[in-house]
């Protein structure tokens, strides 16, 4: 008889990108966490500890990419050693923060830094979303959600979904507790699988 493989912890690591620290989204994301899968650990890094200078595009000319350093190394190896990375992104204008921006534009070096595995790696890890808009009309929120999934099925990531909150006030979000109630069980659905 041979005895079962228990599967392999899952490795969350949240991304806060919020331009203020401790903001409605990420009261949010916390409350999330709270419920994670059992077994599962969770890492933290906020992009105000880990500023990225402006991103170049040299796709297209003779130089290369050269090896992550620095912020951009922290960032990159929390990215590549999760499970389920989780972007906590308040609406600003009606997209992700410029901070988040320009962390997923770091994606487009990463892909091709050498041994340029990053895009096969990335696949199966499954990609989440938690954002809190002040908007009471949910579908203002469309072109952020729409940025997460677009990047999940262009690296093949399931993508989990993104957790909504309202709030503007510091504290508000504590008071939607509908969305209280999804946060509860947010990281335990299956989700939907990259094509």
């Amino acid at each position: 008889m041979t005895a079962a493989i228990a599967p392999a912890a899952r490795r969350f690591c949240f991304i806060l990108s919020s331009a203020r620290r401790n903001g409605n989204t990420e009261t949010l994301a916390r409350k999330a966490a709270e419920h994670l899968p059992p077994g599962a650990t969770q890492h933290w890094l906020d992009l105000i500890d880990l500023p990225l200078p402006p991103f170049q595009d040299i796709r297209h000319g003779s130089a290369v990419y050269t090896q992550p350093q620095g912020n951009e190394r922290v960032l990159f190896d929390a990215t590549l050693g999760c499970t389920d990375l989780v972007l906590v992104v308040p609406l600003y204008w009606y997209s992700v923060p410029a901070s988040a921006k320009l962390y997923l534009d770091y994606w487009s070096a990463w892909l091709r830094v050498p041994p340029g595995d990053f895009r096969q790696r990335m696949a199966g890890k499954t990609l989440w979303g938690v954002s809190v808009i002040s908007d009471e009309d949910p579908r203002r929120a469309d072109p952020l959600v729409g940025t997460l999934a677009i990047t999940a099925d262009y690296l093949k990531m399931p993508f989990g979904g993104v957790l909504l909150g309202y709030g503007n006030k510091p504290g508000e979000v504590l008071a939607d507790a509908a969305a209280l109630e999804r946060a509860r069980g947010f990281f335990r659905h299956a989700p939907r699988a990259a094509a």
